[in-house]
């Protein structure tokens, strides 16, 4: 069973937390599935990720950049682990996988992040909540604080 966590922006866009959080997966040498809803959004995050700062690095691809497998950060729009990571992360829109697909797909952890300040965003994720309980998943779910630090709010 993958333990399911959602992190509800308040103060940070998304590619500022999404950096964060990529750079404690290449810290502890993970490797991470970014998906999104489309393959513009990864193509936009593909570029971020390589001018987001002159001064560091986060390696990364996408299906366009090919060697997927030896990807620590793979970017897609679609369901799949070609880097074998154990970690998948949401966003923009992308949907999430059911349980049992988590599982197949070898993801232990899935984190789902999504921007508060977008109704449809945040119906998303409340509905894809409600999914995970029905299926009986380990949630947590996290809100940023005044200084966008990741507070946890709810644990199920």
């Amino acid at each position: 069973m993958a333990e399911i966590r959602f992190y509800h922006l308040t103060r940070s866009r998304l590619e500022e937390a999404l950096i964060r959080l990529l750079r404690r997966v290449i810290d502890r040498h993970d490797r991470v599935v970014v998906m999104t809803g489309s393959t513009e959004r990864v193509e936009a995050l593909n570029a971020h990720l390589w001018s987001f700062d002159p001064a560091s690095f986060l390696p990364h691809g996408s299906a366009r950049d090919g060697n997927a497998a030896e990807q620590p950060i793979y970017l897609t729009a679609v369901a799949e682990n070609p880097n074998g990571a154990k970690l998948l992360m949401l966003c923009d829109g992308a949907e999430p996988p059911a349980p049992a697909t988590l599982t197949a797909q070898g993801f232990d952890l899935v984190c789902t992040l999504f921007n508060g300040q977008d109704d449809e965003a945040l119906s998303a994720a409340r509905a894809s909540w409600r999914s995970y309980k029905a299926a009986q998943q380990q949630l947590v779910y996290y809100q940023q604080d005044d200084d966008g630090a990741w507070v946890e709010k709810a644990r199920h």
